[in-house]
C-alpha cells in the first residue's frame, strides 16, 4: 500500500511510540513526535483516514490510536525498502571509491617507478582488522537470497544464497536482526563455534542459509587471495649492468609478472614492520630469491578502520636509499590524506 508522505510519517509516529510505551497514541503527541509541523486538527483528520484504510484503529471511546496488523504491514515493508535503499546506495558508493583507489594506485606505481628509474610495486589495501560492520539479507526471487556483508575499511562482499523457497518479510526482518544483533563490530577470528551453534539454532529451519552467511564472511579473512600488486618499471632492471645480465633479469621479471612471490615478500614485510613502517631490504635480506642481488625499501600506507598496504622500490644494491625513503615517505602521506579526504 502506497501512502502519502504525510499519512506515512504519521502512521511511523504512532507505530514507533506505540512500540515505545504500549500506549494508546493521540494527537497531541504526534504534533510533538514528527517534523511536520501540522496543527492537532490536521493531524486528527490525517489519523481519521488511516482509520478508514484500516491501518490504525481505537481500542476504546477517548483513546488515542494504536496500529493494526495491516498497520504494521505497512510499517514493516516501508522500513524494509528503504534500508535496501540505503544498503545498495552505500553499496555503489563503496564499490566507485574502490575504483577509483585502484586506479590511483597504479597511476602511484608508474610515478614511483618514472621518477626513481627503478621497479616499483604497491599493493591495494588490506585488513588487518575483520569486524563485521553490517550484514543485509534481501530476497532476490523465489529462489534465492542475496547476502551482503560489510566489513570494517568499507570492504563489501555479496554472495547469492540459493534457498528452497521465498521467505516472508518477517522471516527475512528477524534473520537480519538476528545476525547483526550478534555479529555487528565482531572480529571474525573472535566468531567462535559455541557462538555458531547459537545463532544456527536460533535462526530455526534457515540454519543452512546463516551457514552461507558464515562461510562468506570467512572468505573476507583470507584477504592475501584478493590482495592485488600493481607494479610497473620492470625494464628499468636493463639500466643496471649487475641486474642486466639475461638469466638474472629473467628471473626478476617473471617474479614481478607472476607476483607470487611479491605476495609472500608483502606478508613478510608486514610481518616484520617495525613502528616507523618504512623498511630496507639489502641483497641476502630480501626474501624473494631471484631479488638477492637487488634492495628493496618498503612503507605502509593507512587508509584507517584497519586497512594498509605496502609500497616498494626494488633495484640495485647501490639504490640511492636516501632519495628512495624520502620519496616513499611522501607518498604514503599524500595517498593517506587524499584517500581520507
Amino acid at each position: 500500500m502506497e501512502l502519502q508522505e504525510r499519512k506515512m510519517k504519521i502512521l511511523q509516529a504512532i507505530v514507533q511510540n506505540y512500540l515505545e510505551t504500549g500506549e494508546p497514541v493521540g494527537s497531541r503527541t504526534i504534533s510533538k513526535y514528527t517534523d511536520l509541523n501540522l496543527s492537532s486538527a490536521t493531524i486528527r483528520n490525517e489519523m481519521a483516514d488511516l482509520e478508514e484504510m484500516g491501518l490504525i484503529c481505537q481500542p476504546h471511546t477517548s483513546a488515542g490510536r494504536i496500529p493494526t496488523d495491516a498497520g504494521y504491514r505497512v510499517y514493516v515493508d516501508d522500513m524494509l525498502r528503504s534500508e535496501r535503499q540505503q544498503v545498495e546506495v552505500m553499496k555503489n558508493l563503496l564499490l566507485d571509491k574502490q575504483e577509483q583507489l585502484d586506479t590511483m594506485l597504479q597511476e602511484v606505481a608508474k610515478t614511483l617507478a618514472s621518477n626513481t628509474n627503478y621497479t616499483s610495486m604497491i599493493t591495494t589495501p588490506m585488513m588487518r582488522q575483520n569486524k563485521i560492520k553490517f550484514i543485509q539479507l534481501s530476497q532476490v526471487d523465489d529462489d534465492s537470497v542475496l547476502a551482503v556483508i560489510v566489513m570494517d575499511g568499507n570492504v563489501i562482499r555479496n554472495r547469492v544464497i540459493p534457498v528452497e523457497r521465498a521467505l516472508t518479510q518477517e522471516e527475512m526482518l528477524r534473520l537480519n536482526m538476528l545476525l547483526n544483533t550478534n555479529l555487528c563490530g565482531l572480529p571474525v577470528e573472535e566468531i567462535t563455534l559455541g557462538l555458531i551453534e547459537s545463532i544456527k539454532r536460533d535462526a530455526g529451519i534457515h540454519t543452512d542459509l546463516v551457514n552461507d552467511v558464515f562461510d562468506a564472511a570467512a572468505e573476507i579473512v583470507r584477504s592475501e587471495e584478493d590482495l592485488k600488486i600493481y607494479t610497473s618499471g620492470a625494464n628499468n632492471i636493463f639500466r643496471y649492468p649487475e641486474l642486466a645480465d639475461h638469466r638474472k633479469a629473467s628471473e626478476i621479471i617473471s617474479d614481478f609478472e607472476e607476483k607470487r612471490a611479491l605476495g609472500n615478500f608483502v606478508q613478510d614485510a608486514f610481518d616484520g614492520e617495525e613502528q616507523t613502517g618504512i623498511q630496507v631490504y639489502i641483497g641476502d635480506e630480501m626474501p624473494v630469491a631471484s631479488m638477492r642481488d637487488c634492495s628493496a625499501v618498503t612503507a605502509t600506507y593507512d587508509l584507517g578502520d584497519g586497512m594498509r598496504g605496502k609500497i616498494g622500490i626494488i633495484g640495485p644494491r647501490r639504490m640511492d636509499y636516501e632519495k628512495v625513503v624520502s620519496v616513499l615517505t611522501i607518498i604514503m602521506e599524500q595517498l593517506d590524506d587524499l584517500y581520507n579526504k
